[in-house]
């Protein structure tokens, strides 16, 4: 239970809030869609200040894992703890439960899980996204594949399950944060691009 409430803590981290804030004296959620993730911070202040938070959130979710690892947390236990993580991303405790997508912080959980799956899936989103430019299709074909990786690798269940919950838990969260994204970009679209 430990390593669930630590992931969850850990997960929380305001990384777009404070990169923001350090890099450009601003807060993230007033600018572009108001996302507190590496797309939005790359999108409103810069190239580098989302690489900064990519790293950030990546990390979150492999040390959320490597804790959960150390704490003695058996394959289900890690599981929950790199389902915490990501809650916690994207339901922050420290910024009223309205954080980011989980992205970065569910490839951070499924790099430390199923390495090879997630390496495979992330080239192909980068080859993905250098050829046809569009973000969303590229991670959906990213993501889509490290679940077909985990299928045709005869993984347990309860990995395939995990790895198909963070795909379809991205996209829902992406739906769930429509509205707040769409008022966002109305009252500040100077800071879209």
């Amino acid at each position: 239970m430990l390593a669930i409430l630590v992931a969850y803590v850990l997960g929380s981290f305001p990384s777009a809030v404070l990169v923001s804030r350090a890099v450009a004296g601003v807060d993230i959620r007033t600018l572009g869609d108001g996302n507190m993730g590496a797309r939005n911070t790359t999108r409103s202040i810069g190239w580098w200040p989302g690489i900064m938070v990519a790293v950030l959130d990546f990390g979150k979710g492999a040390i959320a894992l490597s804790l959960a690892r150390s704490l003695g947390a058996g394959p289900d236990l890690q599981l929950l703890s790199g389902v915490a993580a990501v809650l916690g991303h994207d339901f922050p405790l420290w910024a009223r439960f309205r954080g980011g997508q989980g992205m970065a912080t569910s490839l951070g959980v499924l790099v430390m899980l199923m390495p090879e799956a997630t390496l495979w899936g992330l080239t192909i989103f980068a080859a993905s996204y250098v050829i046809l430019r569009h973000f969303d299709f590229s991670a959906a074909l990213g993501l889509g594949l490290i679940v077909a990786l985990v299928v045709l690798q005869e993984k347990p269940l309860p990995w395939v399950l995990y790895a198909a919950f963070l795909f379809v838990s991205i996209g829902l969260k992406k739906w769930l944060d429509l509205p707040r994204r769409l008022a966002n970009l109305r009252s500040h679209p100077e800071h879209h691009a």
